[in-house]
């Protein structure tokens, strides 16, 4: 199956299964761009889509992934005060050049460089959730507990 993904698709399957996981990439024919839209091309509530949001951390200059559950806003000021990050906006075009993915694909992994990744405690309440695979139409289902040793992320409460 991975062999027909596109790309960047293949690049998430690929690393994941680099790192033991046999989660599996799907490609779908509807977009999964938004949290909304992946809920409704999934058939899942948009609380189980983990999100993944770049931040560019203001004094260092690097990419910071936060991972949020679909249906939350983030707390940029609460996240701030918790990690003593300092964290800015990051257009598409600095998401493509230092995560390697476009906006609307960005996966929790397989990244250019290693990400600071914060995790939503939110996302703990399901038993499966969804993420980005890639591309804007590609995705892999997973337990909110591998999140942590699949991204060496931390949780933090982070939504308003």
């Amino acid at each position: 199956m991975a062999s027909k993904l596109r790309d960047s698709a293949k690049r998430v399957q690929d690393f994941l299964l680099s790192k033991g996981f046999s989660f599996n990439v799907k490609e779908l024919s509807s977009s999964t761009r938004t949290a909304q839209e992946a809920a409704d091309s999934i058939g899942c509530t948009v609380h189980q889509i983990a999100k993944s949001l770049v931040f560019r951390e203001k004094e260092t200059d690097l990419p910071i992934l936060v991972i949020a559950s679909g249906s939350n806003r983030v707390d940029i000021i609460k996240i701030e005060k918790l990690t003593c990050l300092k964290l800015g906006r990051a257009d598409g075009e600095y998401v493509k050049e230092r995560v390697g993915y476009a906006i609307g694909g960005v996966p929790p992994v397989g990244h250019i460089e290693p990400l600071e990744t914060i995790l939503d405690p939110d996302l703990k309440k399901y038993e499966v959730i969804w993420a980005a695979a890639g591309t804007p139409f590609a995705v892999f289902k997973l337990k909110p507990k591998d999140l942590e040793p699949l991204t060496n992320g931390k949780w933090v409460e982070l939504s308003e």
